[in-house]
């Protein structure tokens, strides 16, 4: 590569996106795949940077390995168990609707209200209202208009 590996970074923000898909097959030796621009300009930047200074390490590339072949099977309850914005166990949440109080128990696996077990908030939201809500918007835990 002649140019040195800044300049070429700083070029795929201004060319055209016919030059970054030539550049792609010049790089990958394959077809660009059809995203977006703003794609194609981070792949090619992490190829040019690559080339030039070499990728991840064959430990890196091992570990990753090992590490994928033990989440695998286990990426949907992981999912679920990690999700953005759960509270703790043991929190209580309480919501008035339609001028009742309602009080929710935040479990490890699992919500309690009134006694009974819920797999999720929406559920107890529309057990609660009889529509579909999202359950952490209904109990004030997420803003429903910000965008995520």
């Amino acid at each position: 590569m002649s140019e040195s590996v800044l300049a070429q970074l700083a070029a795929l923000k201004s060319a055209p996106v016919d030059d970054l898909k030539r550049k792609w097959r010049d790089l990958f030796d394959r077809e660009p795949p059809p995203y977006n621009r703003r794609f194609l300009e981070s792949r090619l930047a992490y190829r040019i940077q690559e080339l030039v200074y070499g990728g991840l390490s064959e430990e890196t590339l091992e570990r990753l390995d090992a590490i994928a072949d033990e989440l695998e099977g286990k990426a949907v309850k992981r999912r679920r168990e990690a999700s953005v914005g759960r509270p703790i166990a043991g929190t209580r949440l309480i919501r008035e609707w339609q001028g009742k109080e309602h009080c929710v128990t935040v479990r490890r696996d699992d919500f309690e209200y009134q006694g009974r077990p819920y797999k999720s908030l929406s559920a107890v939201a529309r057990h609660i209202t009889g529509t579909n809500w999202n359950g952490l918007v209904f109990f004030g835990l997420k803003n429903q208009r910000r965008r995520s």
